[in-house]
């Protein structure tokens, strides 16, 4: 078995398509919208199959984006090397994301850095 999709709800669907696009080579496909929901959708692939569901729909909630709490916590991408995660990182604090960490070997032995989405969601960088 293996995970199909995971999807994440946003206000800045553009923004955030473009965002994935951009610094995380996704490709992108046409999108979807519902005209009688007011759903629109993109499904970002990535080189290895994963698959990024990013949604938006009128009457949307903004959730908090405490760094400590219960479910869905961040999303992490691999680079390849070390060197990948430094570039990357300092690519994205460069043009303005938050970097949360920088990169680092952390004690289960990942070496990598975290930085926020323009939604606050929680990104890892990894090697």
């Amino acid at each position: 078995m293996k995970i199909n999709h995971f999807a994440v709800y946003t206000n800045q669907l553009e923004l955030l398509k473009n965002f994935y696009i951009t610094y995380f080579e996704a490709s992108s496909n046409d999108g979807y919208h519902n005209q009688t929901s007011g759903l629109r959708t993109y499904f970002l692939s990535f080189s290895d199959g994963a698959r990024l569901e990013l949604m938006t729909r009128p009457g949307l909630t903004q959730l908090s984006h405490e760094l400590y709490q219960t479910g869905y916590i961040h999303l992490a991408f691999s680079t390849g090397s070390r060197e990948a995660v430094d570039t990357l990182t300092t690519r994205l604090e460069s043009d303005g994301y938050t970097v949360i960490s920088r990169p680092r070997t952390t004690g289960d032995g990942y070496y990598e850095s975290c930085i926020l989405d323009p939604d606050g969601n929680l990104i890892e960088i990894v090697e």
